[in-house]
Parts: C-alpha cells; structure tokens; sequence
C-alpha cells in the first residue's frame, strides 16, 4: 500500500514539486518526471539485494528493513528545503531520496507476496494473496484523495509554500503505522523448515538463474501481462482521455477513480476464483481477454463520449485487476522457498519497469508521432500474445503445497539422491532365493499360473 501511495502522489503532486524543486522553467515538469523515472531504475537494484537478504535471513526481517527505509524517505522528503531556500541542493536531496524510495519498493512488493504465499493455507492461498493488490489500489486512492483535498483548500502560494509537505508527511505516517505492525509478525513456516532443514543457498540468485530458469522467465512474463494491462489500461487511460478525447482534467480524473475502486473490488473475486478454477486456466483466459478487447476498447474511449469512457475504462480496470489478483500468487508458487524471493523480485521488476515504467511514455509518443489513437490496444494485446505460450505451458500450482512439487521441480537439490542408491538393495534379493530351495513348488505354481 505504500509503495503505491507514494508513486501515485509524487504523479498528482507533479506540476506543485516541478514549482517548489525545479523552478517556473518550463523544463521543470520533464525534469520533476525525470527524477521520477530514474526511481524505477533502482526498483532492480533493490530487488537484487532484498531478494538475496529475503531468501538468507528471512522474510520478515526484509518487510522491515524496507518499510524502514520507506518510512525514512517519506518523512525526509516532507522536511527537504525548497529552491527558494536551498538553490540546486533542493532538487539534488529530492533526487537522491527518490533513489533510496526506489531502492527500498524494489523488494516490498515482492517480499509481501511470498510472505503471504508462504503463511496461507493451499486452499485459499489465491484469494489471500489477492488482497495484496487491492491494498495496493487503496493506497493509490488515498494519494489521489489526500492530493484532491489539499489542491481544493489551500491556494496555489500556500501548496508552494507548505502545503505540499502535508501529503508526505501522511506517507510518513502510513509507513510508520505499517512498520508498528509488521514488527509482531514472524517469519513464514515454509522458510524456517527450508533453513533449518540446511536448503538455503548462499548465493540464491545464481541458484535462480542456474537452476530456476523456468520459472524466472514464468515471473517475467505474467508480470510482463499484468504491468502492461495496469499501466496502460488503468493509470494511462487518464492522459488518453485528456490527450486523444479531449476531456477536461477533473473528468479524466474522475473516470480513473471510478477505475480504481472496480480494481479494488475485482481482485478478491479473482484471488478466489484462481483458488477455484486454477492459476493456468484463469490466467490463460484473461491473456485471451487481452487480445481480443484492447484495441476495441481504447477506440470506444476515443470518442469523446462519458458513458463510453466509462464502460472502456471499466471493462480494463477489471481485467488488469483480475491479472493482478491471479499473479499474485502464481508467480510466487513457481520458485522453490530457497530461491523464492529473489527469483521473483528480480522477475517482477524487470518487468515493471520494461512494460509498467515504459509502456505509457511509448503509447504517447507513438500516438504523438502518427496520429493513430488505438496503439496502446495494439501494445496491450501484442503483450498478450507473447505471453499466452509461456502461460500455456505453466505448471499448475493453485491447492498444491509449496514444500512439495514446486519445490521439487525447480530446487537444484536432486543431487543428494545418489548417495541413497549405494544401499545395496539388489545385494539383498539373492539372500531370499536359497529359501525359495526348500519349496520345490514354487516354480512348478508359477508355471501353472501362467498356463
């Protein structure tokens, strides 16, 4: 939750950060945008060093160290001097907390999902884990609630003066009231066997990328599908609507929120179901989903019509939710515990930032250089294309435990089996064979069972 509060409201706080850090020059948004960009270029970076801690020292110590670091990031950028004040220091401190918020997100959402994966139950994991994604969307909503209040009741020299700090310093809060709680948690059940049991590696990424390959490419994927349709069908669809139908702001902003709320409401429903009908059949169907409706849908929102950007931005907001809910947990149950949040942070966020970070920027850019309206459909749906052969070929994983065939398949720990064939046990059979001698019958019964 967050995570996202926190990158929605940089976004919405745009135009008031590029005045305060950047100044009234008109590069200050693309530079305001810029530092933003380059937060997504340490999500791998984070991702890397808070897999490698996650699958070494625990799951919970992780989840706290990063929410520490956010909390820290959070409130220091509610205190950061201004321009006004503190001349190229200002943009140069926000730059440098932007790169400590990216770090520290690289390994949150990641290490949230295999938390929850590893503490549910097999039969309900998918609807658990599904509440994951929703929460992320709450977060996303509080941002945009939090930014419309203070922009609506305080003028634009009061925002640039001190206004601005108040929604960071509710981020502060938030991550300080997440991290109070997360501190009675304890570490999963599945990694304290897999430590105590000696399973771990001490290097887990190179045992991912030696032996979990497979599912390191699974992750890459599905997050592939579920970052283009989330950022392109749900966050984008605001400056389409401005941008293509020409749309005022405050209506583009309310038909993003009425998105939001059915992402929140979708994914429950989805986790459930992919507890029901499976990962791969769920999946499989709203990869399908994908190419078949996007381009149909971005030219329903094309024409300027509310009740048809409605139904356009509904019908995505579903289906990017319902991806979500599904991957949440189908990604994490494709890695073994020893390799788990490594493989999946890594995965995850390469592909976020390919197809989350990158996707938006190209559709504009593209629909700028030609004219033509529907390319974001085309993006989404070529995305779904390429991802249905690796989804037709995924493994199975709803109500099977974690101990059990995924980490059997993927664990490069096959290699003590040998040590058990040198038992003898072909040495043994002779032994039975002199007490078949004194039953001469023995032979001549079996040649009557087989006339």
């Amino acid at each position: 939750m967050v995570e996202w509060y926190d990158f929605t409201l940089y976004l919405y706080l745009t135009p008031v950060i590029s005045r305060v850090f950047f100044g009234a020059e008109k590069s200050s948004v693309l530079e305001t945008l810029g530092v933003f960009a380059v937060s997504y270029v340490m999500r791998p970076v984070g991702a890397a060093v808070f897999g490698h801690f996650g699958d070494r020292i625990g799951r919970r110590s992780v989840l706290l160290i990063s929410m520490s670091i956010m909390t820290a990031a959070m409130l220091g950028t509610a205190l950061l001097p201004t321009r006004a004040t503190a001349g190229l220091w200002a943009p140069a401190l926000l730059f440098l907390l932007r790169c400590v918020m990216g770090f520290s997100v690289g390994g949150e959402y990641s290490g949230v999902l295999v938390y929850l994966v590893e503490s549910s139950a097999a039969r309900n994991r998918g609807f658990i884990v599904s509440l994951a994604a929703g929460a992320s969307e709450v977060g996303a909503l509080l941002a945009a609630g939090i930014s419309a209040l203070c922009t609506t009741l305080l003028s634009t020299a009061q925002l640039d003066s001190w206004g601005w700090r108040i929604p960071f310093l509710a981020g502060a809060l938030l991550a300080g009231g997440t991290l109070l709680m997360r501190s009675s948690m304890r570490e999963t059940p599945v990694f304290e066997e897999a430590k105590s049991s000696g399973e771990l590696p001490s290097n887990p990424l190179r045992d991912v990328l030696g032996g979990q390959r497979r599912a390191l490419l699974t992750t890459f994927a599905i997050s592939a599908l579920g970052s283009v349709t989330y950022y392109v069908g749900v966050t984008y669809v605001p400056t389409y609507l401005t941008s293509v139908a020409h749309f005022p702001d405050s209506d583009a902003l309310v038909v993003s929120t009425i998105a939001a709320v059915a992402v929140i409401a979708i994914t429950p429903l989805a986790g459930y179901l992919s507890d029901r009908w499976g990962r791969r059949p769920s999946l499989l169907l709203l990869a399908g989903f994908f190419v078949a409706v996007p381009l149909a849908l971005f030219a329903l929102m094309s024409h300027g019509s509310w009740s048809r950007a409605i139904i356009g931005s509904l019908v995505l907001a579903f289906g990017a939710g319902a991806v979500s809910a599904a991957a949440a947990a189908a990604i994490p149950e494709q890695f073994a515990t020893a390799g788990r949040l490594s493989g999946l942070a890594l995965g995850y966020t390469l592909a976020t930032a390919a197809f989350g970070g990158l996707a938006p920027l190209v559709a504009q850019q593209v629909i700028d250089a030609t004219g033509w309206r529907l390319f974001p459909g085309l993006l989404v749906m070529l995305v779904a294309i390429g991802v249905l052969p690796v989804i037709w070929r995924l493994r199975e994983t709803a109500r099977h435990p974690l101990s059990g065939t995924v980490s059997a398949v993927s664990i490069p720990k096959p290699r003590t089996e040998p040590r058990t064939e040198p038992r003898t046990e072909p040495r043994t059979e002779p032994r039975a064979e002199p007490e078949a001698e004194h039953t001469d019958t023995t032979p001549d019964h079996r040649a009557d069972q087989r006339s």
